[in-house]
This record gives C-alpha cells, structure tokens and sequence, in this order.
C-alpha cells in the first residue's frame, strides 16, 4: 500500500534511505525537505519516493526500495504514484538524475518511458557521470511496460 507521507513520517523515511543509500539524509534532511513548497512524497513499507513540483515540471529528488523487495515492481509503483499526482497539480514533464552505473534504476526508468536528456559530469563523489532524464506525463501506463 502506497500513501502520502506527512511530517510525521520523517523518521520513516531516513530510515528507508540509511537502508537503501550509502550516504543517506538523516531526519533532519528529511524534515527540511518535507517542509519545503513543491513536495510530493510517498511511502510504502518497503520504499519511499520524493519529488519536488515547480511550475509544469518535477524532478524525483529520491526513489528508494528496500533490497529485499527489490524487482518486485515496486519502485516502478512509487513512481507511477508520485508522477499521477504530479500530473494532477498541473506537471507536463518529470526529470531525475541516475548515476550512469545503476543498471536496475535505468532500466526501471525507460520501462517507464524517461528518456535521457543530459548528463551530469561527476555528479556522484566526484567519479560517476549522471544522466538526467525526461519522461512527459503521463508515464506509460503498466500494460505499455517492457
């Protein structure tokens, strides 16, 4: 079951991101975000996802899915939820950055139509490229998926 998250949910979510990144946003991190104009956020038991909306566009800011439940579909969800409720604000476009050796993320992120639109050189510590990417909304629905 995915739901909005709330500010009540900060602790949740640091902790859903301490399991799923290395260099993970502490509560703190968590609360500024969730108190900033523009937020969507989304939390699953096993996963969250973050984005921030500006005008017509959003950008996922953070998409995380716990190891064990990876490939069960369940980011390709978070995001799908993130996106409808981003398109329901008025959102035509949404963009994310993916370190261009995370094969699964990518992968994910065509399935759901993004397309690359740039790249970031360094983006990640200093030796990893990101790719930014684009998908106009609304995504592919679940049957359009590879």
């Amino acid at each position: 079951m995915i739901r909005a998250a709330t500010l009540e949910d900060v602790a949740a979510l640091a902790r859903l991101h301490a399991a799923c990144f290395v260099q993970a946003w502490d509560e703190k991190a968590m609360r500024g975000l969730m108190e900033s104009p523009g937020i969507l956020a989304f939390l699953a038991p096993c996963g969250f996802v973050m984005a921030r909306v500006a005008a017509d566009e959003a950008e996922i800011l953070t998409l995380g899915v716990e190891l064990a439940a990876r490939r069960a579909g369940r980011g390709a969800a978070l995001v799908a939820r993130a996106a409808h409720d981003a398109q329901a604000s008025g959102v035509r476009a949404m963009f994310l950055e993916v370190a261009t050796g995370n094969d699964a993320a990518r992968a994910l992120y065509r399935r759901l139509g993004f397309r690359e639109a740039g790249r970031r050189k360094a983006y990640y510590a200093a030796s990893e490229d990101a790719l930014i990417l684009r998908a106009d909304l609304p995504l592919r629905k679940s049957q359009d998926l590879d």
